[in-house]
């Protein structure tokens, strides 16, 4: 159980930005706090809030994949679902901004790397 600890933890962190991004893109486009963190102008805000509602839900479905990985101890779940993050992350960060593969992608490469690791399934005896 506790070398399983450290990938919990970072699956984890990584599903809790993504339920933040889902809030920011859902709720927050067009508002203060939406147009501040993705530094936006109120008319490309007010714009695009449909297509930006729509993004946050699709940031949804991969922090409900990474939270059902981990709730159920699904290996394959948090393998893959953090796999989709990592592409994501790269695509924004290509045709987007680059910062998206520090603050997307590079967090789910990590907590990758450690369910790789450390999250190993049982051996049967």
């Amino acid at each position: 159980m506790g070398r399983q600890l450290l990938p919990r933890i970072a699956v984890a962190l990584v599903a809790i930005e993504h339920v933040y991004i889902l809030v920011l893109e859902m709720f927050f486009w067009n508002k203060p706090l939406g147009m501040k963190t993705f530094n936006l102008t109120q008319e490309f805000a007010d714009a695009t809030t449909t297509l930006a509602a729509n993004q946050g839900l699709y940031n949804g479905f991969l922090a409900a994949g990474l939270l059902f990985g981990l709730f159920t101890g699904n290996r394959v779940f948090k393998i893959f679902f953090l796999a989709c993050v990592i592409v994501a992350g790269v695509f924004g960060a290509a045709t987007a901004a680059p910062k998206i593969f520090f603050s997307q992608a590079l967090p789910a490469i990590i907590a990758l790397g450690l369910v790789l690791a450390l999250d190993k399934p049982a051996r049967s005896a």
